[in-house]
């Protein structure tokens, strides 16, 4: 009697109704099988989304539980509805959810993307607590008891036609026993107007995955290359591609850069990307180059103007040949030289080194002084040898 009065009595469940368009519940279970016209089978999920308020439904099978399926899944889903609920609370499925945190759980950055562009918000329930998406669990059984139990289809599109006509004219049409409303009108009359508005567009379909920045500053996507900033060399990054674009993201899920789409092999360098000491003058072009030999003065200018004009191509490597002289000769010496130079029309890079040379190797010559104040008579110094042999006499 005793041990009887010690035990606890449990507390009852707390029913949690929400307002209309606040809540839909998401959950996979399994579907019939596909069976092929050779005989082999392939198991399939089916995926149920229920409007909590109304038990609205949308069914949905597929071949795996990637996120890719499940986005495709809520993306007809919310067009089946007509509009998109506030909240979405699926499980801690790995489609949904990196890692498991009732408090601040790491969503798959995919979905996160997905759940923003329609305006939702996706709460997963607590990890091992099925009953906080009591409503969708009884759905799931639901469609494999009554739509789906004991039959098999020859494709993924024939069931899915078999599950749009159930739900219209079997799941839309009952009476729901906790709500005691039939559901579509139910859906129609109530829930409907709040559900909040489709986007013009639907979901850009894209992959993902994260690279590693390689030591040329590129990363591998489906075998072509791309660069990013030079600040994120060796770091890893998201990327998102399709058809069309490569979005290269950082960690903050914040688009770094975008790039256009290669065939493999490709490579696609934005300039920006390249670090300024990376740049050869080569590569900068002629422009750069004679802009720099300008700073020199007015006749290195006029030189290499000249030399454009008339080697074209082959002007670039003399202009950055020219600029390295710069750093061994003063500006004035070169001046001269390209002066010369240009007066003649020889535009040859030896030309100017000679130049420079001859000029160079001439020496300034200077005047002695016969007077100075500093500068004492011979015979002075006549008198200081006398005295300093006088000197070395009288000590030997």
């Amino acid at each position: 009697m005793v041990a009887k009065l010690s035990q606890n009595t449990p507390l009852p469940f707390r029913r949690m109704e929400v307002a209309p368009g606040q809540e839909a519940q998401i959950d996979f279970g399994a579907g019939a099988p596909i069976v092929a016209a050779d005989g082999s089978r392939r198991r399939t999920h089916v995926l149920r989304v229920v409007l909590s308020h109304s038990r609205k439904a949308y069914s949905e099978v597929v071949y795996r539980q990637t996120t890719d399926d499940l986005i495709h899944c809520l993306e007809h889903a919310f067009w089946h509805f007509g509009g998109v609920p506030k909240t979405l609370v699926p499980d801690n499925l790995k489609a949904a959810v990196l890692k498991a945190d009732w408090y601040d759980p790491d969503l798959n950055p995919k979905l996160r993307s997905f759940c923003e562009h329609y305006g939702a918000a996706l709460l997963p329930t607590k990890p091992r607590m099925p009953r906080h998406k009591g409503k969708v669990e009884r759905g799931v059984a639901y469609v494999q008891e009554n739509a789906l139990k004991g039959l098999t289809f020859s494709s993924l599109r024939e069931q899915n036609d078999h599950l749009l006509h159930w739900e219209t004219t079997v799941a839309d049409t009952r009476i729901h026993g906790t709500t005691q409303q039939q559901v579509l009108k139910h859906f129609r009359e109530v829930e409907r107007p709040t559900l909040g508005a489709l986007p013009r567009e639907r979901f850009p379909c894209f992959q993902e995955g994260q690279r590693i920045v390689s030591r040329d500053g590129h990363i591998a996507v489906a075998k072509s290359y791309y660069s990013v900033p030079p600040e994120y060399l060796g770091r890893t990054l998201w990327v998102r591609w399709d058809s069309h674009l490569v979005r290269v993201l950082n960690d903050q899920m914040e688009v770094l850069c975008t790039h256009a789409t290669q065939s493999p092999g490709r490579f696609s360098t934005l300039p920006e990307h390249i670090a300024s000491e990376k740049i050869s003058p080569v590569e900068r072009g002629a422009e750069w180059l004679l802009k720099k030999a300008s700073f020199i003065g007015e006749n290195t200018k006029d030189w290499s103007h000249g030399l454009v004009a008339t080697r074209g191509v082959e002007a670039v490597r003399v202009l950055q040949g020219l600029l390295n002289l710069s750093r061994k000769h003063p500006a004035q010496v070169i001046e001269q030289a390209c002066e010369t130079a240009h007066s003649f029309q020889s535009y040859r890079l030896p030309t100017i080194r000679k130049l420079i040379e001859h000029s160079a190797s001439k020496q300034g010559t200077f005047e002695f002084l016969d007077q100075h104040p500093i500068i004492r008579n011979l015979s002075d110094y006549g008198d200081v040898v006398r005295v300093d042999f006088r000197t070395e006499a009288y000590r030997s």
